[in-house]
């Protein structure tokens, strides 16, 4: 590896961790701006949410009489897994921090860790709510996981590559990209509003328990735990933000690394901005439609997969 790409390496990787931090703020920053403005408010500050995760560390967390020592480790594996995927997965490009062959593995195991961690922290104080909560996670999961290795199954047969990063960042090499770059942005979009818990599939900002599913799960963290959750739920929005602007960027971030760093958070602050509008113009889904809503993501993704079959056996 020459000097001037192993330099390139390195700057990208630290860019890449400095987005991955600073990215899950500025982007709920953008959301709430952005619904604000159709709502012909002033609305929140852009970086609101960093002043509250700063007040929520302040705080000494009120803990259940029947917590147990998972209550509290949970959040901190939820976060820690968060971070983990989002050092693994693409933002700007065929580039992540950690590569390796079939890493999309990892990263969706990292994933289904962190789902597991919440969903037994919120069954752990014995609370029927957020036990409720738990199992409608473990339902809408189920739903989305299988679009997700559709999505990687897809990718890597259209590719031929086994990484994550290289899987969606050289989609544009191939014939068949005019064709499924639609059905693969509008899957990841699905994915980004079951996974980070939006509009239609959850509202972070509803507090009626009969319909709340993420934030019931959570109703009892508080403090610095409270501040872990919420970070980690920005976490995800990052990361399916940073795939959707992987799958369009068309530019090299070895070759190319200033046009690919500037298109790629640009491509990120306009998929936050999609999501505020959709959040502002429909309202959350029935819970028996949800199901449906995500099984949508897995259309897309069979679509997908059948299309690069058929440009595979012509070829």
């Amino acid at each position: 590896m020459s000097l001037a790409l192993t330099a390139t390496h390195l700057a990208l990787t630290a860019i890449h961790l400095a987005l991955a931090l600073t990215l899950p703020i500025v982007l709920v920053g953008v959301i709430n701006r952005t619904k604000s403005w159709w709502a012909g408010r002033k609305g929140p500050k852009l970086l609101q949410s960093a002043y509250d995760l700063r007040r929520l560390l302040g705080k000494r967390p009120v803990l259940s009489q029947v917590a147990s020592p998972l209550f509290r480790l949970a959040p901190y594996v939820v976060l820690v897994c968060g971070l983990f995927a989002l050092c693994m997965a693409p933002l700007f490009g065929q580039f992540a921090p950690l590569q390796f062959s079939h890493d999309f593995i990892v990263v969706a195991y990292t994933l289904g860790l962190a789902r597991l961690a919440l969903m037994l922290a919120a069954m752990d104080v014995g609370s029927a709510f957020e036990g409720m909560g738990a199992s409608r996670e473990a339902s809408f999961g189920s739903f989305a996981e299988p679009a997700l290795f559709l999505l990687l199954g897809s990718a890597g047969t259209a590719t031929g590559l086994s990484s994550f990063a290289d899987l969606l960042g050289h989609l544009h090499n191939t014939h068949l990209y005019g064709f499924i770059v639609v059905p693969l942005v509008l899957l990841l979009f699905i994915l980004l509003q079951t996974e980070a818990a939006r509009v239609p599939v959850d509202d972070p900002l509803t507090h009626l328990e009969l319909t709340m599913v993420h934030e019931v799960m959570i109703l009892d963290h508080s403090g610095p735990e409270l501040a872990a959750m919420q970070y980690a739920a920005a976490l995800k929005i990052s990361l399916y933000a940073g795939l959707i602007a992987t799958v369009l960027n068309p530019f090299d971030p070895l070759s190319a690394p200033v046009a690919a760093v500037l298109v790629g958070v640009g491509l990120v602050l306009l998929v936050a901005m999609v999501v505020g509008c959709v959040e502002s113009l429909m309202a959350r889904l029935p819970l028996q439609w949800v199901p449906r809503y995500v099984l949508i993501a897995s259309g897309a993704g069979v679509f997908t997969m059948l299309v690069i079959g058929m440009g595979a056996t012509r070829s």
